[in-house]
């Protein structure tokens, strides 16, 4: 579980923790899966909102949409031992400064006081002058199942 060997710098001033699972299948086909952390990643990440609008949406379940986005310096679809994961299969957690200050934490429900679960919308590399990946676009929306024990 090693970060890069410069953690944080002026264009990725963040810190993130990169969860994966362990899928298992029970012998009547239900799914479960155990979280693990892969590794820490360098990013930079700010509320993805062209324009203001609410995220806490009153209705009769009352929900919270948190969307972020920015870049990630290094590929979160590949495990830290090699091995490839869906985008759907990844959750991204722990987002914090460079002075580990937790940015996004949940203040009720299942994971009060902890930080908030995210997972990838969309994900895309940015290709620097050589055609090889720079960093990877991400937006981030806030998962709907925060009760994920990570």
């Amino acid at each position: 579980m090693e970060c890069c060997p410069n953690p944080t710098d002026f264009a990725f001033p963040m810190l993130a923790d990169v969860y994966h699972p362990s899928v298992e299948q029970s012998a009547y086909g239900n799914v479960s899966k155990t979280w693990m952390l892969d590794r820490t990643v360098s990013c930079n990440l700010e509320p993805a909102t062209a324009k203001t609008k609410e995220s806490i949406v009153p209705n009769l379940a009352v929900t919270n949409e948190v969307i972020i986005s920015g870049r990630i310096r290094s590929d979160v679809r590949f495990t830290d031992q090699g091995g490839m994961k869906a985008l759907t299969n990844i959750l991204i957690t722990n987002v914090r400064d460079s002075k580990s200050n937790q940015i996004y934490i949940e203040t009720s429900g299942p994971r009060a006081g902890k930080s908030t679960l995210f997972e990838i919308a969309s994900y895309d590399p940015a290709l620097g002058p050589f055609g090889k990946a720079d960093y990877y676009k991400v937006v981030l929306r806030r998962s709907d199942n925060q009760e994920v024990d990570v």
